[in-house]
This record gives C-alpha cells, sequence and structure tokens, in this order.
C-alpha cells in the first residue's frame, strides 16, 4: 500500500512515523518542510515533493494534514492527479462547507473522500488520539490508520463535514464548560469553599449527561427571564469579589435573548418537551433574523396562541433534577 502524506506538521508526521514503522509505503510533501520534516524524510531516504503533482497517481490513499485555510485548494490540487478509487482523508479543520466542496470536487473525479476530525491533542497521545471519521470510504480509512495504530470512529451513514462539525459542537461544549469552571473555581478557592461546592454539584454529577442537557435546554424556554436575572446577580456577586466574569455578560445575553422571544412569539405549551423546545428556538431565532431566514417546516405560534398563564407555568423536572436548577 502507499499513501501520501501531505503537509509535515506535527499532524503529519505523527502518521507519517507510524505509517512508516508499520510498512507501508510513503510519499511526502510540504511546500516549506522544516527542519524536523527534512530530517525524518533523510532518514528513511525518502523525497520531499513541495506540491502535488502526478506522484500522486500511485497512492492509494492521501492524507491531508494542512491548515484548514489550505484544505479545500490542496484537495482541488491532489484530486488532480490521483487515480480513480483512491482515498482521500482530510485531517484539517476546515469548516463543514469547505469540506463538502473539497468532497464533492473529489467525487468529481471518482476520488472517496473522507472527512476526518482529530479529537484531541496529538501532541499528548500520538497516534493513538482518536479520529472521528465520515464518509463512503470511511470504513477502509480506519483500516488504514487501525494498521499504525491509530484509533478511528466511523459515523455510520455520515457524509462529508459530518465529522467536523460534531468537533465543533463538542468545542462549543467542552471549551464553554472550562470557561465556566475557570471562574466558578476561582472564586469559590477565594472565598474557601471549594470542596463544598463540589458536594453541591453532586446532584448534577449523577444525572446522566444527556438527560442534563436535555434539561436544561428544555426548562430554557421557558425559565428564561427568571434564570437571565439569576445570572446578572452572579455577575454582580463575582464582581464585588474582585473578579469580573469574562463569561457571564455573554450568558446573560442568551437568556435575555430568549426571554425577549418569548415576549413576540409565546409557546404553544406550558411543558414543552425537547422536540418542542428546539423548534421554537430555531424558528424564532430564524423570524427574528428576517423573513429569508424562516427555517422549512418550522412554525412560529402567534402571541393569541397562548396565554401568559400558561407561559409562566413550570416544566414538570424529572425528580432526580430537581435540585439542579
Amino acid at each position: 500500500m502507499q499513501v501520501a502524506i501531505i503537509g509535515l506538521g506535527e499532524v503529519g508526521r505523527c502518521y507519517a512515523k507510524s505509517l512508516h514503522a508499520s510498512g507501508v509505503h510513503l510519499r511526502l510533501c510540504v511546500a516549506r518542510p522544516s527542519e524536523a520534516a527534512n530530517a525524518m524524510a533523510s532518514a528513511w531516504g525518502i523525497p520531499v515533493h513541495s506540491a502535488p503533482g502526478p506522484w500522486l497517481a500511485q497512492a492509494d490513499w492521501v492524507l491531508s494534514c494542512v491548515p484548514g485555510a489550505q484544505a479545500l485548494p490542496v484537495a482541488e490540487q491532489a484530486a488532480a492527479h490521483m487515480s480513480r478509487g483512491a482515498g482521500f482523508a482530510d485531517l484539517s479543520t476546515a469548516s463543514p462547507a469547505l469540506k463538502r466542496a473539497a468532497a464533492d470536487t473529489a467525487a468529481e473525479r471518482g476520488i472517496r473522500y473522507v472527512d476526518t476530525a482529530i479529537m484531541g491533542a496529538i501532541s499528548l497521545n500520538g497516534v493513538r488520539t482518536p479520529l472521528l471519521a465520515a464518509g463512503g470510504a470511511a470504513q477502509e480509512f480506519q483500516t488504514v490508520i487501525a494498521q499504525a495504530g491509530g484509533k478511528v470512529q466511523v459515523i455510520e451513514g455520515g457524509a462529508a463535514g459530518d465529522a467536523i462539525s460534531l468537533k465543533i459542537l463538542r468545542s462549543v461544549f467542552t471549551k464553554g464548560m472550562e470557561a465556566l469552571a475557570v471562574e466558578m473555581l476561582i472564586s469559590a478557592e477565594k472565598q474557601g469553599v471549594r470542596e463544598a461546592l463540589y458536594a453541591q454539584l453532586r446532584d448534577i454529577d449523577q444525572t446522566p449527561l444527556r438527560s442534563f442537557i436535555d434539561m436544561l435546554v428544555r426548562t430554557h424556554v421557558v425559565h428564561a427571564k427568571r434564570r437571565a436575572h439569576e445570572v446578572h446577580d452572579a455577575q454582580q456577586e463575582l464582581a464585588a469579589q474582585g473578579l469580573p466574569s469574562q463569561v457571564l455578560p455573554g450568558v446573560e445575553q442568551r437568556f435575555l435573548a430568549t426571554a425577549s422571544s418569548l415576549e413576540r412569539h409565546p409557546l404553544a405549551t406550558p411543558d414543552p418537551d425537547l422536540d418542542q423546545a428546539l423548534q421554537w428556538l430555531l424558528a424564532t431565532s430564524a423570524a427574528d433574523a428576517g423573513p429569508d431566514s424562516a427555517s422549512p417546516g418550522v412554525r412560529v405560534v402567534p402571541p393569541n396562541a397562548c396565554t401568559s398563564a400558561s407561559m409562566r407555568a413550570s416544566p414538570q423536572i424529572p425528580p432526580d433534577m430537581a435540585g439542579i436548577l
């Protein structure tokens, strides 16, 4: 098997070393090789190409390990020289739209494109860093990487753009949680209540993550106005401690936006389930953005469809979550 690796930064060198050690015949490409890349290639006696070219015709797989901004042009240049039926795995951080465009270009030339997202730090875990892959040839790519000791999770039925979309959405959650955790624990440490805080968070710790997230969104569309006030009070408390929040102003704006939408587009039910809550959020976001942004199939309830009393009604929160909010 012949594998070409385009881009010899940390990611490209990581997979080059592992694939080479497994006996795969490598071809290497980078516009401006670093000292580390040159040393690696020299040790193996492998030339380093400066750009995609006819030499790619012999590659069974091409791994694109370039920055996101270069992903689409590299995919276009590589596809022009690859043989029909070969595989192209895009490990870049390009946006979902760019990866879909690259997949379309590859398909036009009979190249099997695999959207691949790196779900961890290569610097920490090397080839064992989990990868998420989507595309018709994802299973075959999984086999190639497994041969080198790597791990690939395949999104069943996934298409180009799905893997990087999930990576981005995961980052929305984890990076948001990280920022909030930093502010929360700094304040707790300053007040000397860090261990007591963990005890107060135990009910959240004992709730399945999916159930917790779903509950937050489902009740958000009912209690946004009240919670916005609570967020405002929390900001004032942190400021009084000399620890002004960098995160909570944005959180408050999210709650205020929902509360404002509730004034214009009341809920159709006082106790929405998750699907109803999400459809309402999508519909009101589209309505507030303008008529051209309306989502097909999503109906905004007119103001007279719900009484103010029903808007104030509280959803039924499962007993095991009663103390969380």
